[in-house]
């Protein structure tokens, strides 16, 4: 028989799950001691990797929690241990570390791979809310993860079990990239597909206009050539440069307009008489985030490109950017 849906009701039980699981996690933060250390201490010194082992649900956790640590510096890898018994336990080795999660500590495949990990010297982390049981035993440090109660309303289906389990592993991941000296540029590197990794390995000259691209003129070009210029190569602005190549000022569309707005004779102009002196530029080592930065904080559209010895060797503007997907 179908009962009705009672709103009142789900927001409650919404409201009583979320609150139920914080305060595990405020529970797993007060229990959290030196053995957490000891943890991070062994996979930050495994010459293998970290092999994270789990059924059912913590199954599902640790293949997350193993795929957030070899994102962050730290390999590991996800061994299913009903697998693990028929064929795939050759894929751990002595020097690897074993991370085995479970709820109860008594999951039947995973506490059936624990005698072959002990006689390979294998050394096992255990994740569990079973302080005394087989997993626990058999384990080099435990990690404490058990919960009050569940929030399912029949305290049966792992709810706040597996957020506690899923918050150690972060938290696990955290200290051990703090550990190795992870950083920003190291997370992009193993993202490259991904936005944080367009944002943090594309460079400037990765995307900039180069060569015949590059819209310059001489300071004495009349302002009709300077317009000839700007029209040709399509970038909004040009740059004025001296005979090394040495940027003097910027000219763009917005000066063009601002300057018939004035009612300006135009045909006497040069480009050193309308050109702005000191424009912003970028070098082309730089982050092409960086060159997006600058022009927000500044607001404009385009930004000269330059070199080591300041000389112009570049330029681009928003529109660039966006091509490559770092804005």
């Amino acid at each position: 028989m179908k009962m009705a849906f009672n709103t009142a009701q789900a927001l409650q039980l919404a409201r009583d799950t979320l609150d139920i699981e914080a305060q595990a996690l405020l529970g797993l933060k007060d229990r959290l001691d030196e053995r957490f250390a000891q943890a991070v201490q062994l996979m930050l010194n495994v010459r293998g990797r970290v092999v994270v082992t789990g059924m059912g649900k913590s199954g599902h956790i640790g293949r997350k929690i193993a795929a957030t640590l070899a994102s962050t510096g730290t390999p590991a890898m996800f061994v299913h241990p009903g697998e693990a018994s028929h064929g795939d336990l050759g894929m751990i080795k002595n020097v690897d570390v074993v991370l085995g999660i479970s709820n109860s500590g008594e999951s039947d495949e995973l506490v059936a791979i624990l005698p072959m990990l002990k006689r390979q010297g294998v050394p096992l982390i255990a994740m569990t809310g079973g302080l005394q049981s087989a997993l626990a035993l058999h384990a080099d440090v435990v990690l404490d993860s058990s919960v009050e109660k569940e929030a399912c309303p029949l305290n049966l289906a792992p709810t706040a079990s597996t957020t506690a389990q899923l918050a150690l592993g972060d938290a696990l991941a955290v200290a051990l990239l703090d550990a190795r000296g992870f950083k920003a540029e190291d997370f992009a590197r193993s993202h490259p597909g991904g936005s944080l990794g367009r944002r943090l390995l594309t460079h400037v000259s990765d995307v900039m206009r180069a060569g015949d691209s590059i819209p310059s003129v001489m300071p004495q070009a009349s302002l009709m050539e300077l317009m000839r210029e700007m029209s040709h190569k399509g970038l909004g602005a040009s740059a004025v440069v001296d005979a090394e190549q040495r940027v003097l000022g910027i000219f763009t569309d917005g000066d063009l307009r601002r300057l018939i707005e004035q009612g300006r004779d135009l045909r006497n102009l040069t480009a050193q008489d309308v050109m702005h002196p000191g424009p912003r530029t970028i070098r082309q080592d730089a982050l092409a985030v960086e060159a997006a930065e600058l022009m927000e904080a500044h607001c404009i559209t385009s930004v000269l490109v330059v070199d080591s010895g300041l000389r112009l060797c570049g330029a681009l503007n928003s529109n660039d950017l966006m091509r490559a997907k770092v804005i």
